[in-house]
């Protein structure tokens, strides 16, 4: 009867290199983004859009690599793996899409918020030229 601890050893054993090299990629996503950031002439939506972009790179590196994201508890069954991605990416989605369109709505209403400003100010400027004549 083989025990069941050398079994476990031998599966938990030697280095998780999917670890180390997440942790490696990890690292050099952020050091990028401090060079972008200090290094580069880059105007200042650059730099933000270029370090969303890295962010967004190692939160999905992040759930790769060390959250298994792609991983079952049924090693013959990789259905669960995709159902999981595919939730995970449709709740990106959705709250991508609830953010863009925030932001999109406020900036609109903003918009016309201000022109409803400038046409009263100009009324304002108006009665005042008019009461000076």
């Amino acid at each position: 009867m083989a025990n069941p601890q050398d079994s476990l050893s031998r599966e938990h054993g030697g280095i998780p290199w999917k670890h180390v090299i997440g942790y490696i990629l990890s690292i050099v996503l952020t050091a990028l983004a401090l060079w972008v950031t200090f290094e580069t002439g880059f105007s200042t939506r650059t730099i933000l859009i270029i370090i969303f972009i890295f962010a967004f790179l190692q939160a999905a590196l992040q759930l790769l690599m060390f959250m298994h994201m792609t991983e079952s508890s049924d090693k013959k069954s990789k259905l669960t793996g995709h159902t999981q991605t595919g939730n995970i990416l449709f709740a990106a989605f959705v709250a991508i899409v609830i953010v863009a369109g925030s932001v999109w709505v406020m900036g609109a209403g903003h918009g016309k918020h201000d022109h409803h400003k400038m046409d009263s100010k100009m009324e304002d400027m108006k009665m005042d030229h008019e009461e000076h004549k």
